[in-house]
């Protein structure tokens, strides 16, 4: 079991990679296409997340297969239900700079309470967890920063915004550590089907959806996701070995 401060240090690197991103979207013009292909460089890299990493991990254990299962599907259900609960308590309207704000902040929420889940079961994976998403969490903060300017929100205000997001990532990393901190292996691997289950809603209805609605797609947009993709595998591979 990875120690507590080392768990909070991997939670960094997603809210790290998020700033950085925004910090380039502060300095580059941004285009729709831009924004697009990097949503699906994103999407890419958190779907790798999921197939290379989570579920493999989860169904190489003791956990039941039903179990597994179901943790899956709660945790898609958990993350359409927290959307839902932040679409309400702000508008619907995903344009506005309220919502994009709860939007990262559920998705690094997501990215912490999975390092902390990931570190329960060992460092190594806690940290592929930790580094991989900080790679997707770049693209987002690209993408949040240019529409929270799109928006006409102030450069102090964007950059305020952009760096208090690491409450969102250390909240959901200390929940993971601690609601799993020395409980049965078959739950530690439950959870983290449960942690899949909430990154491949995102991917695929909030990542990819949001690219879609930032620029048409073109032939080259599915190699922008795949490389994504291809980029985590790599990144697997090389601590694995």
């Amino acid at each position: 079991m990875t120690d507590y401060p080392i768990v909070l240090l991997l939670a960094l690197l997603p809210t790290l990679g998020n700033f950085v991103g925004g910090v380039v979207a502060e300095l580059v013009e941004t285009s729709p296409r831009m924004l697009s292909r990097a949503l699906h460089v994103a999407a890419g890299v958190v779907s790798a997340v999921v197939a290379v990493e989570l579920m493999p991990t989860a169904l190489s254990g003791g956990a039941s297969i039903w179990a597994i299962v179901l943790a899956l599907l709660a945790g898609g259900g958990f993350y359409m239900l927290l959307v839902m609960s932040v679409d309400r308590l702000v508008g619907g309207d995903r344009a506005d700079a309220s919502m994009v704000y709860a939007a990262v902040g559920v998705d690094l929420f997501a990215d912490g309470l999975m390092i902390g889940v990931g570190s329960v079961v060992s460092f190594s994976l806690a940290l592929i967890l930790a580094v991989g998403q900080s790679l997707a969490d770049f693209p987002e903060g690209f993408a949040a920063i240019a529409n929270l300017r799109s928006n006409g929100v102030r450069r102090f205000w964007r950059l305020t915004l952009a760096g208090s997001f690491i409450v969102f990532c250390l909240l959901g990393a200390t929940i993971g550590y601690w609601l799993l901190r020395g409980q049965s292996e078959a739950l530690k691997l439950s959870a983290l089907a449960f942690t899949a289950g909430i990154l491949q809603i995102a991917a695929v209805e909030d990542l990819m959806k949001e690219a879609h609605e930032a620029a048409e797609d073109t032939r080259w947009s599915s190699i922008f996701f795949i490389g994504g993709f291809a980029l985590f595998t790599a990144l697997t591979g090389y601590f694995d070995h």
